[in-house]
Parts: C-alpha cells; structure tokens; sequence
C-alpha cells in the first residue's frame, strides 16, 4: 500500500517519492504492474540470497509476453560530467539475478527537476555490455558506472510502454549493434 504523497514528504525518502511517481504514471496508463516491498521479510531466504538485500521495486506485467522489474530511481544528472551515476555492485548484482533466472530488469530514472514527466529508462545489461566506464565516488568511495542520458530510452509522461519497447527494439538492431 502506497502512502500519500504528503506521507512521503514528511518521511523526506527521494527515492519514495519517485517511485509514487512511477505508480501515477503506470496509474496513467493503465499498465497492471505489482509493487515490491523492500523489507527482508517479504521474501524467502533462499530468494533474499540472489537479491542480497537489493530489489527492484516493481514487476510490470507484460499481456502476451510476461513481464520485467524496474528498479525506480531519484538521480539527477552530474552537471559537470552529463552523465547519471548508477551504482556499481546493485547492477551487478541484477546482472547476476537477471542471467540465473532469465530475468529482464530496467532502471527507470527522474528527478523532480524534470517534475517526474520524463523518465530514463535502461536494462541493466546494456550497462555491462557496453563497457560503460566505472569509477570510484571521491566521497563514499564506491563504484559506480557514469551513464550518458543518448544510453537511456527517454520516456515521457504522455508516452505508453509501446515507445519503450520500439525504442528497444530499433535501438538493438541500429548498425552500431552489428558491428
């Protein structure tokens, strides 16, 4: 069950808030989608070890197909660099995930400087497969890859599944994915 957003203002959780966002537009469009709730217990122990404590946050369901996970994130893009920072150990962990159960999981990416109408979508694959390069954050020092917004599908609020998917889909058979 979804807070409101006022619930979510006063727990001051940014990446809450994107993710009732998420919901208003999948809401929007009908999209029938299950959320998943971060606490341990919601998940079996056998599960939580694939997961290791990170988890997407919905299931979309996909009529005729079946369906993907999207990890909702609040990030906003690095001024100096015009990249988006994704953490490094959380994609690899989905990596891992995705390929021993034959997943397919996105990140979704907004912040409140674009109002939460355009969304940044990317498979966690397209990540490591592009050799996008990763660096270690002079603060926390973790890794993490610096992605380029031109590597997202860029989704608007008046937009439907359908753009992502054949954004997806031209974007794998463009000739620089033949080569």
């Amino acid at each position: 069950m979804f807070p409101s957003l006022h619930d979510y203002m006063k727990a001051d959780r940014i990446g809450d808030i994107a993710e009732l966002k998420f919901k208003e537009w999948l809401d929007l469009h009908h999209i029938p989608y299950l959320y998943i709730q971060q606490d341990i217990e919601t998940f079996s122990s056998a599960l939580n070890k694939y997961f290791k404590g990170k988890r997407p946050d919905f299931m979309i369901l996909l009529p005729n197909l079946g369906f993907i996970f999207v990890d909702v994130k609040n990030k906003k893009l690095n001024e100096k660099y015009k990249t988006f920072t994704v953490d490094s150990n959380e994609t690899k962990k989905y990596s891992l995930l995705q390929r021993t159960f034959n997943l397919q999981i996105w990140y979704a990416i907004s912040n409140d400087e674009y109002d939460f109408k355009t969304w940044f979508w990317i498979p966690v694959s397209r990540i490591l497969e592009e050799g996008i390069p990763k660096y270690t954050s002079s603060k926390s020092k973790t890794y993490f890859f610096a992605v380029p917004p031109t590597k997202f599908i860029q989704i608007s609020i008046d937009d439907s599944l359908d753009r992502l998917f054949s954004k997806a889909f031209l974007g794998y058979l463009s000739e620089d994915k033949l080569e």
